[in-house]
């Protein structure tokens, strides 16, 4: 997906020539190759989740998506990295955090649930 971005970009690019004012360190862009606004992102994400939950054809998903912020990608994809036992630190580097005390701080229930879960697979590896 980001390799065809990344050849959408470039195709921009030669068709703009030397109006281009992008450079290459953003993934979404305008067509002249300014990077787009978090807002305009967010907004395109409530449309595609309003669109996927009624869609103009066929019937409606079982399951309907919660309405949901580009924001909200980056909890999810902290969450899942914690609850999948990946260290702090790394976690806090790969969201742009100074200071793991940050992420800490902003994650703390997720890491009570993993450390619960730890008590209990230790628990179980016991013997108890």
């Amino acid at each position: 997906m980001f390799r065809e971005q990344r050849r959408k970009q470039a195709a921009d690019k030669l068709a703009v020539g030397v109006e281009w004012r992008g450079t290459d360190d953003h993934v979404f862009t305008t067509g002249w190759g300014e990077p787009i606004h978090p807002d305009t992102v967010s907004s395109l994400i409530a449309t595609v989740i309003k669109r996927y939950n009624s869609p103009a054809q066929g019937a409606r998903p079982g399951q309907p998506l919660p309405h949901a912020r580009l924001h909200d990608l980056r909890h999810v994809h902290a969450t899942t990295l914690l609850l999948a036992g990946v260290p702090v630190h790394v976690v806090a580097a790969r969201l742009g955090h100074a200071d793991p005390s940050i992420t800490l701080g902003v994650y703390a229930h997720v890491i009570r649930t993993a450390e619960a879960s730890a008590a209990e697979i230790f628990a179980q590896a016991i013997g108890e």
